[in-house]
């Protein structure tokens, strides 16, 4: 493998202004760069980022905790973390930890500066007492814990609402909800969103339209879905607090024979990848997943620069995607 001494000989410059230009710096001659670039092109020279980050008493870690990965949000916001990282040169090490206190903890338990520069979680059963940290760290999604960490996410009482606004504007007016779940501090803040909206139209709030989901998967929407079809008096649209839950209860509907969107409208959060080919294609909340990932990462590193640095709570944007499953095309 090429060295720095083997570049700086092909250029004509000295190993100190190589390292100075591999590592980033300003202060070089724009002909010297120049000649190091094309010496590094053609040598193939790759530097030792392990070296590097020793150096910098850095690891060239940072740790992404996560609920579940065969949930495609999470999944997708591992992909865009990993991609903003690679920016700042630092690898991504992935915990699962599905969403149980004891997972949480136990991930949280083996992140040290030995291991990781910082982290990104994304908590769901946690309390305040859980969270003894000895990195930065940076919490993902709106919660109920009160912990001087940064975090980054949506306003979701207003994406609710704005989902729940739009099956109100086609004439919906006997909305169900998917996926109340009581450890979930953005599950409740969505059931705030569709209650508030409701309330807004005039409509009332009926109890039994509220489905609660152990998790957010296929299963669990059409289970949900079978409940409400049960009803006396079914609904005429339903909201679902994430994609999944959405696609099991149009999974349940056909097999009902109940029309999509004719009959029932339906609308999930999270615009996966899959809510576009779903048949009818299905209208979700979306979340801007890229710039989650960037700020959260930008925050990791201002905060590892930084340690001292003023808490910051970034809200990213969102829209909604409107698809078949609420608008017949």
């Amino acid at each position: 493998m090429a060295t720095l001494k083997d570049v700086a000989r092909l250029a004509g410059v000295s190993v100190k202004t190589v390292s100075n230009v591999v590592n980033g710096y300003s202060f070089v001659k724009p002909d010297n760069r120049r000649r190091v670039e094309e010496a590094l092109e053609a040598t193939g020279y790759r530097p030792n980022l392990g070296a590097r980050n020793l150096r910098r008493g850095r690891t060239g870690f940072i740790a992404l905790v996560l609920p579940e990965l065969s949930i495609p949000y999470f999944a997708e916001l591992a992909g865009l973390v990993i991609a903003a990282a690679q920016e700042h040169e630092w690898n991504v090490l992935i915990e699962q930890t599905f969403g149980t206190l004891s997972g949480e903890r136990q991930a949280l338990a083996s992140l040290g500066p030995h291991l990781v520069d910082a982290a990104i979680l994304s908590p769901e059963a946690l309390q305040v007492e859980d969270f003894q940290l000895s990195v930065p760290a940076v919490l993902l999604g709106e919660h109920d814990v009160e912990v001087p960490i940064s975090r980054v996410g949506i306003d979701n009482v207003a994406a609710a609402m704005t989902a729940v606004r739009h099956l109100i504007s086609l004439g919906r007016t006997r909305i169900a909800a998917i996926g109340a779940h009581p450890q979930r501090g953005t599950a409740a803040l969505r059931l705030e969103g569709y209650r508030a909206a409701l309330e807004e139209a005039g409509l009332p709030f009926v109890s039994s339209l509220v489905v609660p989901a152990v998790n957010y998967h296929r299963a669990d929407g059409a289970a949900a879905m079978r409940a409400l079809l049960d009803l006396r008096n079914p609904p005429d649209a339903v909201f679902c607090f994430n994609d999944l839950l959405a696609v099991g209860a149009m999974r349940t509907a056909a097999e009902r024979f109940v029309r999509v969107p004719h009959d029932l409208a339906i609308v999930g959060f999270d615009n996966n990848d899959e809510s576009a080919y779903s048949s009818p294609s299905l209208t979700s909340v979306a979340p801007d997943k890229a710039a989650i990932a960037r700020a959260a990462v930008d925050l990791l590193r201002q905060r590892a620069d930084s340690p001292d640095l003023a808490l910051d709570d970034v809200q990213t944007p969102f829209s909604l995607q409107v698809r078949e499953s609420t608008v017949a095309r």
